[in-house]
């Protein structure tokens, strides 16, 4: 089974809710997703959007942020109490708090606005794969030129075994374990280090510093990119048995 970021997927019957209050966006995004083959499901605000995510069951989400009656951080919140679909979360750049509140809160991905539809769409995409194909942990990964066996925690690089502390090892299967989803340093500190560690982000950059020199240290972006003011992602086909 593979991930892969560059070959697109048709998609057929996949649903989508699209909740905006802006409805030159919500026809916009309505057109552009209903020619690429999704059911598209509109709704101005958090809150009839929920009523509809209860209804509908979409296979994934759009949501803006800054909203009235229910934000994207409320919609996003009260979503992930009963589902873990998909959520991407469309916002502009004065609203960077708000971004990275609402991916602490479960969103998988952000797009800001202004946003190409291609970029849109390979998001969704992006996200609809990972669902696709979401199950537990498997025994062997490879990236690129990284191997990984994750009963024996071993990794090799380019055929010769590198030594990961285990907190290093722990943040690489945190990485392959949400392909090309942004995670937050929020959610990277509490997963490593528990909630004592989330007020602690240079422990965070430490350890991404020492994991990107030792997969490969002639391109240190290579495999997990940095989003700037966010957090981190693991950009890299991904190929599992």
């Amino acid at each position: 089974m593979s991930i892969s970021t560059s070959s697109p997927t048709k998609a057929v019957s996949m649903r989508i809710l699209v909740v905006d209050d802006e409805r030159q966006i919500t026809r916009v995004l309505r057109t552009s997703l209903q020619s690429s083959g999704y059911e598209v499901t509109v709704a101005k605000n958090g809150l009839e959007a929920y009523d509809l995510f209860r209804s509908v069951s979409p296979d994934l989400v759009i949501t803006d942020l800054a909203m009235p009656e229910m934000g994207g951080i409320e919609l996003t919140r009260a979503i992930r109490r009963i589902a873990d679909t998909p959520i991407i979360v469309l916002s502009v750049r004065e609203q960077e708090t708000m971004k990275v509140a609402a991916l602490d809160e479960g969103a998988d991905d952000y797009v800001t606005k202004p946003f190409s539809m291609p970029e849109l769409l390979a998001r969704v995409r992006a996200n609809l794969r990972k669902t696709a194909h979401d199950e537990p942990t498997p025994a062997e990964i490879s990236i690129g030129d990284v191997y990984i066996d994750t009963s024996s925690r071993i990794v090799r690089v380019r055929g010769a075994e590198i030594h990961l502390t285990p907190k290093e090892f722990d943040l690489l299967l945190i990485f392959t374990n949400n392909p090309n989803r942004v995670l937050t340093h929020k959610f990277l500190l509490r997963q490593i280090w528990g909630p004592a560690g989330e007020d602690q982000p240079e422990y965070l950059r430490v350890l991404i510093a020492q994991l990107r020199k030792k997969l490969d240290s002639s391109d240190s972006s290579r495999y997990i990119e940095s989003e700037p003011w966010v957090g981190y992602r693991l950009r890299h086909e991904l190929t599992i048995s």
